[in-house]
């Protein structure tokens, strides 16, 4: 069957372990349910579903992919760039969350640096059509994919949904200030200020900060940012 692509949005989210780690983490969509895409296609609702119960059955999930593993490069570039935590349908489209590997390599740097710029701000499946109907009116989509074989969903500069692409991301363990967790929440989360404040205000156990407003001890703020999701509009 042919393999083929399909571009989406992504979101993310950065954060830090128990353990003090860096690990860039994101979340976001690898494709959205009822939207036309720029060739013309659609994806129906349940059409990854037999996919992803195959995948979970062997304890795996599609791989995460730069740029569709640069089709006729190198082999090194087949390699994967992390690994997909969560994959699953809901009523927007195929969410799914994961994290980059070897943030401490050039490689990965420039990935995790091209993340949180914001210019490397697309996410893509790689996929097999096994279930498909033809739109027969000019005002119809050329396609409706009704079942998908999902071989990978990768991390690409240009996405087919002009509206999929990157809200807002920062590296939270780079906060050093209530005034930078502020920020974090009203750019990355969506918060109004008035929100922010109010939220940074409440968590507990966070050491107060100095004339200055730096964070004495800003991991507690940063465990806490972490868990949050970012929302997409």
């Amino acid at each position: 069957m042919k393999f083929e692509r399909m571009r989406c949005g992504l979101q993310l989210k950065f954060a830090q372990d128990d353990s003090d780690t860096k690990v860039g983490t994101f979340s976001g969509y690898g494709a959205v349910f009822n939207n036309l895409d720029a060739g013309g296609d659609v994806i129906a609702p349940s059409a990854f579903k037999a996919s992803l119960k195959e995948w979970k059955s062997r304890g795996k999930l599609p791989k995460m992919l730069l740029q569709h593993g640069g089709f006729f490069g190198p082999a090194e570039d087949g390699i994967p760039v992390g690994q997909y935590s969560t994959m699953e349908e809901d009523a927007k489209g195929l969410f799914l969350e994961g994290s980059l590997f070897a943030l401490d390599t050039q490689k990965g740097k420039y990935i995790y640096e091209g993340l949180k710029s914001g210019e490397l701000d697309g996410l893509s499946i790689g996929y097999e059509v096994i279930d498909v109907s033809y739109g027969k009116k000019p005002d119809e989509p050329r396609r409706t994919l009704k079942k998908l074989k999902l071989h990978e969903v990768s991390i690409v500069t240009f996405p087919m949904n002009d509206k999929a692409t990157v809200e807002a991301a920062k590296a939270i363990e780079q906060l050093q200030s209530l005034s930078d967790a502020e920020d974090y929440l009203r750019d990355a989360c969506g918060f109004s200020r008035q929100q922010a404040v109010a939220f940074v205000s409440r968590i507990k156990g966070l050491r107060p900060s100095d004339s200055e407003g730096q964070i004495a001890d800003p991991s507690g703020l940063v465990r806490h940012l972490a868990g949050l999701r970012l929302k997409s509009t």
